[in-house]
């Protein structure tokens, strides 16, 4: 056990988030992902939801400000099919998650269903969960941490 670390975040998932480099990206995955056919490096987070993880996730993980000078946005969701605009109530919990951790600067994008899966094949790994509610899948990219421990904005 460790202070202030949130149990979800597994020895394996700790190991992996802080691995990772600036600007690699993590895909946080439903229960219907097939996250083993698109990527070899999966960890399994069995009986936790995505709520759950992001929050746990977001606790320790520095948001990428580089791709918002970019256009783009260090956290997506995936799109609902023919609905791009339609937030499902997995999609409201994450955006939730990025604020109360990162903060309320942080905007949520989102990628069509198709590129999700082009990009989970090059992320730096999947994180899947057993949150069964459809379309519950975001892709997040890691930012710096200073030498003071502030995340580079």
């Amino acid at each position: 056990m460790l202070i202030n670390i949130d149990p979800v975040l597994s020895p394996e998932l700790l190991f992996n988030l802080r691995s990772m480099g600036h600007g690699e990206k993590i895909i946080l995955a439903d229960a219907n992902f097939p996250a083993n056919s698109m990527n070899k490096n999966v960890i399994r987070l069995d009986g936790v939801d995505i709520k759950s993880a992001a929050n746990a996730i977001l606790s320790v993980f520095p948001l990428d400000s580089f791709v918002i000078s970019q256009g783009g946005s260090p956290a997506l969701r995936m799109e609902v099919d023919d609905k791009p605009e339609e937030l499902t109530e997995t999609h409201n919990e994450f955006i939730e998650a990025v604020k109360n951790n990162s903060g309320p600067q942080w905007k949520v994008g989102s990628i069509s269903r198709q590129n999700f899966y082009e990009e989970a094949k090059k992320a730096y790994c999947i994180v899947a969960t057993t949150d069964a509610r459809p379309f519950g899948c975001f892709i997040i990219t890691k930012g710096v941490i200073l030498p003071d421990g502030k995340v580079w904005s």
